[in-house]
Formats: structure tokens, sequence, C-alpha cells
């Protein structure tokens, strides 16, 4: 059986102070977090691996990472390939707002593989570290055959902060079965005082987030394909209005036409939302090494 992790590596990131993040070495061997985000997959079972980009950054990409990975992993039959995020990838009889220059948001990153999925598909960040527990639970769920269900990896909120600013993370709401009832994406949370805080309030560390890890059935592309057309006739000024996976989901929860499974995993979080987080990002690593979670070669 084919299972798909769609990485998403089409951003650079604003904050990042134009750097391109997911380049960022790890360690002294080159090693980005995308490295042990693919051996963590592989180790779980997934065995076609598609990097979404912008074409800009192709050759970067496919020189400092996708061709190394691609001879790491192809004695274990794990297929790679690309697809390429674009502003002009839109459905045929809709234009570009005056004044759009940027891609569509991570829902339309997942569409551009339309061509290239054809089954249970799950969905990552590139600059993202989600621990090997995660890409289990994900695996395990998506070898279930889960058709027009979804699943959510849902990460403890104290697990998933940055010690260098504000993040934004999807609240959820999730019921005594496991099953998200919804999802709120909150904004400028942190650590202070003692307390998580964000700028409407008090927030409960142990609170259930998203980290943008789906797992959806084959169905789901044509699900996202519909409701992006439904995004761009919705005469809302789209200049600057993002197509986005949470919201979508959220969307589709309030209609009463998906169900989320949501798969606790009390592993932590890191990753490079500030240029400042490299260095503990870097720690962290060192320290799992150490640990023997990943050898050094």
């Amino acid at each position: 059986m084919e299972i798909t992790l769609i990485i998403m590596a089409a951003g650079i990131g604003s904050r990042y102070k134009g750097g391109i993040k997911q380049l960022e070495a790890m360690d002294d061997q080159g090693r980005i977090i995308i490295d042990y985000s693919v051996y963590d997959a592989v180790e779980a079972g997934f065995n076609h691996i598609i990097f979404v980009i912008r074409r800009e950054i192709e050759d970067d990409f496919r020189c400092i990472i996708g061709e190394r990975i691609e001879r790491l992993y192809r004695e274990r039959g794990v297929r790679f390939e690309y697809a390429f995020q674009e502003l002009e990838d839109i459905p045929q009889g809709h234009s570009i707002p005056a004044g759009r220059v940027r891609p569509w948001g991570t829902g339309q990153a997942v569409l551009s593989c339309r061509e290239l999925v054809s089954g249970p598909f799950a969905v990552i960040n590139a600059d993202d570290y989600y621990g090997r527990d995660a890409f289990q639970l994900l695996a395990r769920y998506l070898t279930e055959d889960p058709k027009e269900e979804a699943c959510l990896i849902g990460f403890v909120l104290k697990n998933t902060l940055s010690e260098n600013g504000g993040v934004t993370r999807g609240m959820c709401d999730v019921d005594g079965r496991g099953m998200l009832r919804s999802i709120r994406e909150t904004y400028n949370i942190r650590s202070t005082g003692g307390m998580i805080v964000s700028d409407s309030g008090i927030l409960d560390p142990d609170a259930v987030v998203s980290m943008n890890m789906w797992g959806f059935g084959a169905d789901f592309m044509r699900v996202l394909g519909r409701e992006f057309t439904s995004f761009l006739d919705s005469g809302e000024e789209l200049a600057e209005q993002e197509f986005l996976i949470p919201k979508v989901v959220g969307s589709l929860l309030e209609q009463k036409k998906i169900r989320v499974h949501v798969r606790r995993t009390r592993d932590r979080w890191f990753g490079i939302t500030y240029k400042e987080d490299l260095e503990p990002v870097r720690d962290e690593f060192t320290r799992l090494r150490s640990m023997g979670e990943y050898q050094e070669n």
C-alpha cells in the first residue's frame, strides 16, 4: 500500500528575515529538519514523499535536499516527487485579483499535488519537527483506509512554544471520543509570567493544538478542489486572503461534512519560527542524538 507524505516547503518565513529556513543545517553534517522528518516518516511506513516548493527555490532545494535524500532511500523503494505551488494555479474561469502577489496558502499547496496522489496522504510543514511518535500515529491511521474522514495529530500547547516571540496555533476542541469539534486559529501565543497567554487571554498549557500535521483519505483532494473554487467565488476581497487547511476543515466540521479523529502525541514539537530559534533547535537535535533517538549516520 502506498502511503504519501506531502511536505509543504514553499513558504519563506516573513518573520525569519528573508532566509530560507527550510535549508538551515541542524548538525555538523548539514542535515536539516526535513532529514529528520523523512527518516521518521519512512520508519513509520510512508513510502511516497512529495515536496511542495516554489520554482524560484527549486535549484537550491534539489541540490541541498532532494537529490541527497533520494539517494539515501532509493534502496528502500521510497518514491520522491515534486509539486510547485504557484499563484497562477487556479481553476479555469477564474483570474488573479488585482494586488495578489503570493500563492494562496496551505490548502492550495496540497492541491498542487492533486495529479500525484492516488491514495491516503499526510501533510506536514517542512520547518517543523514533529517527533517519531506523531508519524507512527499518522501512518497507523492512514493504513485503516480513512476514505472521507480525516486525522489530526494533536500536540500539547506547552510543548509547542518559541522562546523568541509569539506563535500562531490552531486551538482544538476535542470531544470525549477523540473527535475534533472545532479548530480556532489563535495568534501571538507566548509564555510570560509563568502563564501561557494570547491576545485574547490566558490559555490552558495542556490544551490540544494543531501543528498542521494532517492525514486525509484520497477523496479529500476532490473536496479540497471544490472548496478552493468556493473560496475564489466567495466575493470577498482576495488580494490578501489565505486558503488554509485548518479553515477548510473547520468549515467542513461546521457543516458536518467531515469527521476528524484526533490522535494525541506527548512529543515535543520544535521548529524555526524566528532566526533566534536556530541555535536552541540545533541543541535539541544534539540532545536527541545523545539520547540515542537518532544515530550519527
